[in-house]
């Protein structure tokens, strides 16, 4: 029951997400503003809100005016769901303290908001890179980690994508996947920095290149990093070491 308990709050909280990424692109009050249909503008009632089963008891479409609803909103609330379950069992399994589960919970919801928002607008806004990176500061004060190593992991991080910009003119990377890996290296510090940047990379490629192939991308279309990375980061969170020392043992 608790699993499902867990499961349910993380449907409502990718409901929230995909609720707050639209007012954020829009500038709206993303904490008082009523829910509004994307099309007609239309207040949205609370039976129009209830996460998964709106989207299929409405057969995706706007109870209003009859516009197809995108499946961005059913899949982010269930991916969010799933990721809490595994995050609340990943926590039982290490260390479990209140303080680990709310960090867990509020790094990783950034990381699917930023997942989002990068997708739909090729843009990361500073403020959800810097709002974690302090939460994940004050957190490892507390746990009394080496700031230094984490530091050194998010700097190397951030040279290294700041050099292909700088290399490609701004073409092959932007300013907000650097300031992201800042981030996200001080988040997961040595070795697993790498792990998450590879495993970016290799994703990226892979999923680039069957868009190609598909004839749903051409060469030169943009295509946003930042999901990517945000991939690579929970491969290198639970499996960072683990798929690290496997490769060592390749070479």
């Amino acid at each position: 029951m608790i699993y499902f308990f867990v499961f349910i709050i993380g449907l409502i909280a990718g409901s929230f997400f995909n609720c707050l990424v639209s007012r954020m692109e829009e500038g709206r009050d993303f904490v008082l503003g009523r829910s509004r249909c994307s099309f007609c503008a239309h207040l949205l009632s609370w039976q129009d809100l209830i996460p998964l089963l709106s989207f299929f008891l409405l057969k995706r479409r706007c109870r209003y005016c009859r516009e197809k609803i995108s499946w961005q909103y059913p899949l982010v609330e269930l991916v969010t769901g799933g990721l809490f379950v595994w995050l609340f069992y990943f926590w039982l399994s290490q260390e479990p303290l209140l303080s680990s589960l709310f960090f867990l919970f509020l790094v990783f919801s950034f990381l699917i908001i930023i997942f989002i928002y990068d997708f739909k607008y090729l843009l990361i806004p500073d403020s959800l890179i810097l709002i974690p990176l302090l939460i994940t500061f004050i957190y490892f004060l507390s746990k009394e980690v080496n700031l230094w190593h984490h530091f050194l992991a998010g700097l190397f991080s951030f040279l290294f994508f700041l050099l292909i910009v700088i290399i490609t003119l701004g073409k092959g990377m932007g300013m907000g996947d650097v300031k992201l890996v800042f981030f996200l290296g001080f988040l997961l510090g040595y070795p697993d920095i790498l792990v998450a940047l590879f495993s970016s990379f290799l994703i990226g490629a892979t999923i680039g290149v069957g868009l190609i192939l598909m004839k749903k991308k051409k060469m030169k279309s943009e295509v946003p990093f930042g999901p990517f990375l945000v991939i690579g980061t929970f491969i290198a969170y639970f499996w960072g070491i683990n798929l690290f020392n496997w490769y060592l043992t390749l070479l």
